[in-house]
């Protein structure tokens, strides 16, 4: 009997795959390019079922329903590109498996949501993954949510991004939003451990589940570990939202790795902070902090790295 995976050659998809795999699960592992899926998992790559699917296309899920005991839905998407929407793939999509996974007659469903989703939200990218949750909360079997803060590890966008614009700054670098803004950053390893262990514990059925690293810092003070970890220097500005908007507006139209739009620059105004994390209070964990080795990882964002990523559209990890 297999777990399916979706959106498992992304970020927190090919983490959740490798712990799978670790923990002897069967794992049937949906992407939409099976070979680069292949590429990037090639260390288990020999254990895993790779499966060509696409939450957009309803009768794509069908097949690969087959045999499922447990879905863990991780397709989503934070900034809209080539055509993709947060409500085609944040929303339908979540709809789409759902439902196919209710015909397969699927025993239990994971569900990535999103720290401060709410389908009543005024901005899209929450209020889309609000919705899906409401979808999966009225609908999906037996379903767990995890709603975690923002997720930093080497395959991050968020944290690497500051990082690459670190790099492309030298001497001076903004305080984003007048630094003020609070986060809770999570590691993508207590992230995909909260997800494994949700599987097969009945007492996170139904319920939304809050994960978050030990600290609440605002950016200001993500910025300066970040630099510190890059082992630079600079000297900070506070540049606030309405000041940037121009610039980001400039950004995700010509440049084809743009880290930031619009529609996240405005989601600093909502704290991501935790208030009730599931890690310690219901899986007994010790959370990973957003500091020292854990994130040295971001030296790996050299000015090449930057330049390839963001002028370019590369995708170095």
């Amino acid at each position: 009997m297999k777990i399916l995976v979706t959106g498992a050659a992304g970020y927190i998809g090919n983490n959740t795959v490798r712990r799978l795999v670790e923990t002897g699960k069967p794992v049937r592992a949906m992407v939409r390019n099976v070979e680069k899926a292949k590429k990037r998992l090639a260390d288990v790559a020999d254990r895993v079922e790779f499966v060509q699917g696409d939450v957009t296309d309803r009768e794509s899920l069908k097949p690969l329903m087959s045999g499922v005991t447990t879905v863990i839905h991780l397709v989503a998407i934070a900034l809209e590109k080539s055509g993709q929407t947060y409500e085609n793939i944040n929303y339908q999509g979540t709809v789409n498996t759902v439902d196919a996974a209710n015909e397969a007659a699927v025993n239990r469903f994971i569900n990535m949501s999103q720290n401060g989703a709410d389908s009543s939200s005024p901005f899209r990218f929450l209020k889309s993954k609000g919705r899906a949750q409401d979808y999966v909360a009225q609908y999906a079997p037996n379903w767990t949510a995890l709603r975690p803060s923002a997720i930093f590890g080497p395959q991050d966008e968020f944290f690497n991004s500051i990082a690459r614009l670190v790099r492309l700054t030298p001497l001076v670098y903004p305080l984003i939003g007048g630094g003020t803004a609070t986060f809770q950053p999570v590691s993508v390893d207590d992230v995909t451990e909260a997800i494994v262990r949700s599987i097969d514990d009945d007492t996170t059925i139904g319920k939304e589940l809050g994960l978050g690293g030990p600290e609440v810092l605002t950016l200001g003070e993500i910025e300066r570990r970040i630099i510190q970890a890059l082992d630079s220097r600079r000297i900070f500005f506070p540049a606030p939202a309405w000041l940037l908007r121009g610039p980001v507006f400039f950004m995700e139209r010509i440049l084809p790795g743009s880290p930031v739009s619009t529609s996240l620059l405005d989601l600093l105004a909502v704290p991501n902070i935790v208030e009730e994390n599931a890690l310690v209070n219901h899986f007994k964990m010790n959370p990973v902090p957003f500091d020292g080795e854990h994130i040295s990882y971001l030296k790996n964002n050299s000015l090449g790295v930057a330049v390839r990523t963001i002028f370019k559209g590369e995708t170095v990890n």
